[in-house]
């Protein structure tokens, strides 16, 4: 162990000349990331479904950026989407921020009928098992590539939910989904460590995306108060500039970190 005077001195990761996947780069927090990672020096390859965001994006960015339609449930959609990142240069970063429909109601509803177990599948599929399927091409590829100082050769950066840790009621199928995620992170890292690919995870809480589809000021007057502080939502941006800063860090690893402004959910 150093000493206050003798510590080890470690280099953290330029992305400069490397690629980045943002898969769901098309959306709020993607789409902030991915602007975040391009600035950064990297070519990134925004990997959503929303083929017209996309696209605009990408054009918005030039050449530092381009657009692969990708579906996380299918390997080969995910594997086009890798190999894209990773022929413009040492895929070193890939960050996991897709969305999808989370439908959420009670395990009981009020008329004693069940939730269907297919709509609860279908949620850990989409941000569970899509999250891994992800994580592992990435990994994969990573591990293929020339490592840098200290055998560092890529993150991998998986978004969950501070609803991972404390889930309202009605949100079974999301909070086990999101949990899962937290639980998968520094198992992944261990699996991945003697490869040099870290992983981390970032757990939001309420942001200003289109997920809430509402206007700013309806979103920030209805979530915003239930915020200690800042006493309003989240912005992307604020997401991507902890992406950004773990992609930077190679002494972060394993861990999950909340973006919550202090705030715990409720009940409901």
């Amino acid at each position: 162990m150093g000493t206050r005077n003798q510590r080890a001195k470690g280099s953290d990761m330029d992305i400069k000349g490397g690629s980045a996947l943002i898969v769901g780069g098309a959306g709020g927090f993607g789409a902030a990331t991915t602007r975040r990672l391009a600035q950064a020096g990297a070519h990134v390859v925004i990997a959503d479904m929303g083929e017209d965001k996309g696209r605009a994006l990408a054009e918005e960015l030039g050449g530092s950026a381009e657009f692969v339609k990708t579906d996380v449930l299918d390997e080969d959609s995910v594997g086009a989407a890798v190999a894209a990142a990773n022929a413009k240069g040492p895929l070193r970063a890939c960050v996991v921020v897709h969305g999808g429909p989370a439908a959420g109601a009670r395990i009981i509803n009020r008329d004693g009928k069940r939730y269907p177990f297919e709509i609860f599948r279908r949620t850990v599929d989409l941000f569970l098992n899509g999250t891994f399927h992800v994580l592992s091409q990435a990994a994969e590829a990573m591990a293929g590539t020339e490592p840098l100082a200290d055998n560092q050769r890529g993150v991998i950066i998986t978004t969950a939910s501070i609803a991972g840790f404390e889930g309202q009621v009605g949100q079974s199928d999301y909070s086990a989904a999101k949990g899962g995620v937290i639980g998968l992170t520094l198992t992944a890292a261990r699996d991945l460590a003697p490869h040099g690919v870290r992983v981390m995870c970032i757990a939001p809480g309420t942001f200003l995306t289109p997920a809430y589809r509402l206007s700013a000021e309806e979103a920030q007057a209805k979530w915003g108060p239930m915020v200690p502080n800042p006493k309003r939502m989240g912005d992307p941006d604020e997401y991507a500039q902890l992406a950004a800063h773990i992609v930077a860090n190679d002494f972060l690893n394993g861990a999950t970190i909340r973006i919550d402004g202090a705030q715990r959910f409720g009940l409901k």
